[in-house]
């Protein structure tokens, strides 16, 4: 099973996210407290794909809302890009944790995750047919742009790829949180913001 089960005959990305809400295409719906699809405008010229929703994410519904996302409208802001202009979703719909106490840990998803929850991104590139598309992270990276892609040796640079005139690799914005001290942060925060530039800067040519 996998989403494909679940997709609407009648495609919209309002029929698309009311269809998500009852996705049963892999197991992580179990334990998930929603299905967290794509928000944005239907005509948004860049879309931006992470890898799966946060612990903030599934509580409110929405992506990018949690510490990341601050991160992540941080960089989008320094880049010249308004996020409401913008359309931003994940590879997997539904977060993945294990419980420690009182506290949710992100897991990272499976491969056999990404490839059931597959055929809601591949509605929603669909439907908006952006001009841009910035991947974030190793497992968004690896499911739109195969499984050998290295987003540590090719950040930053224009992909030549069917899926959008532009399309740009990078970190996801989790990681410079994870970074070990406040140097280590800064480093990784203007490296990414410079790999939203990359797609900002093809985007106005």
């Amino acid at each position: 099973m996998s989403a494909a089960d679940f997709l609407p005959d009648r495609r919209s990305l309002t029929a698309l996210r009311e269809a998500a809400t009852g996705c049963r295409g892999c197991e992580l719906y179990e334990d998930a407290t929603q299905t967290v699809f794509g928000e944005g405008r239907a005509k948004a010229r860049m879309v931006l794909v992470g890898e799966t929703p946060g612990d903030q994410e599934d509580r409110q519904g929405k992506p990018f809302v949690g510490p990341a996302g601050r991160e992540l409208d941080r960089a989008l802001e320094r880049a010249g890009i308004e996020r409401n202009d913008a359309y931003v979703t994940n590879a997997v719909k539904h977060f993945r944790f294990q419980e420690r106490g009182k506290r949710r840990i992100h897991q990272k998803p499976d491969a056999r995750h990404v490839k059931a929850c597959r055929p809601w991104l591949d509605a929603e590139l669909a439907l908006i047919k952006p001009e841009a598309l910035i991947v974030m992270g190793a497992t968004a990276a690896q499911a739109l742009l195969g499984a050998s892609f290295k987003v540590t040796k090719e950040r930053g640079k224009l992909i030549d790829t069917d899926l959008a005139r532009i399309v740009v690799a990078t970190i996801h914005p989790s990681a410079i949180l994870r970074e070990r001290d406040d140097d280590a942060r800064h480093l990784q925060r203007e490296a990414f913001t410079s790999d939203l530039m990359v797609a900002a800067e093809a985007l106005r040519r």
